[in-house]
């Protein structure tokens, strides 16, 4: 998705106001948690809803 926006990580992270840690770390799926705040501001700054970037799967 960063990617079809022609935007990077850390661009990502400055405009959603997190840190490029905590950004790759739901990048690659090893979150546990995210906060609603911060699923309300990437999808504002990607243009999309939060089921285009999270899905859920069986363990």
């Amino acid at each position: 998705m960063l990617a079809a926006r022609g935007m990077t990580l850390t661009e990502l992270a400055d405009r959603v106001g997190v840190t490029v840690m905590n950004l790759s770390v739901l990048k690659n799926n090893r979150a546990r948690a995210i906060r609603f705040s911060t699923l309300t501001r990437l999808c504002q700054e990607l243009g999309c809803q939060p089921g285009d970037v999270f899905s859920v799967r069986a363990d």
